[in-house]
């Protein structure tokens, strides 16, 4: 039986040095990035010559693009049905490992690359007074307010900061429209983003759980 897994799982079998790990795009996809360790065996050669390529007595990840993509489903029934036992689909693909902040391989020149992972941050309940200095001190001048499990849940900046009271709250005074960008997304496309909107800077959250990267600059993108 074929096994869907999720990211942790594949983290898991590549750990222990015995998975086969294969993704099942086409060439220029998987040049353009693709996740370390991985094998190119595109799904239009996954005939008889795939039990050539790949050892029966391993287990076997297949992946594609995302969860929309159908490739790496139909690889692991082939793979299934040419007789290799311990199959598993990534079906959530290489877009959900990058933009987790995970290392790639390839050609991409994705945010994962430039975003800074130290900046400052504050509990929601942390006094402003405690928040102001670090804002002061910090190069991007801004704090990311984060909940349970690193949740972004706005920011403070200069702007936030003024004429509040020392004894506010961060979760009082931040500003909960924030700008993100996924690990994921190409620095061309970021820096069009930030030139439009005059963005100053964008804060990095994962994709769906939104739990706090790092941040990125306007200065960091132009220089990329």
């Amino acid at each position: 039986m074929v096994e869907v897994i999720d990211r942790w799982a594949v983290q898991g079998l590549l750990e222990s040095h015995e998975a086969q790990l294969v993704e099942v795009l086409p060439l220029p996809q998987y040049a353009w990035a693709h996740l370390p360790q991985a094998a190119h065996l595109p799904l239009e050669e996954f005939g008889a010559s795939a039990a050539d390529r790949l050892t029966q007595a391993r287990p076997i990840i297949v992946y594609c693009h995302d969860w929309l993509c159908d490739r790496s489903p139909r690889a692991a029934r082939l793979l299934e049905r040419l007789g290799f036992q311990d199959v598993f689909d990534y079906a959530a693909g290489k877009m959900d490992w990058l933009s987790a902040d995970l290392p790639y391989v390839g050609e991409a020149d994705l945010v994962s690359r430039i975003v800074r992972h130290d900046p400052v941050i504050a509990s929601a309940g942390d006094a402003v007074s405690g928040v102001e200095p670090r804002v002061a001190a910090d190069p991007a001048g801004v704090a990311v307010v984060v909940g349970e499990q690193d949740v972004v849940l706005g920011v403070i900046g200069d702007q936030e900061l003024k004429g509040v009271s020392a004894d506010a709250r961060a979760e009082e005074v931040m500003r909960v429209e924030v700008s993100t960008v996924r690990p994921s997304e190409e620095v061309g496309a970021l820096r069009h983003k930030m030139d439009r909107g005059g963005l100053a800077e964008v804060v990095v959250v994962t994709m769906a759980d939104g739990r706090l990267v790092g941040i990125v600059s306007a200065a960091a993108v132009h220089s990329a």
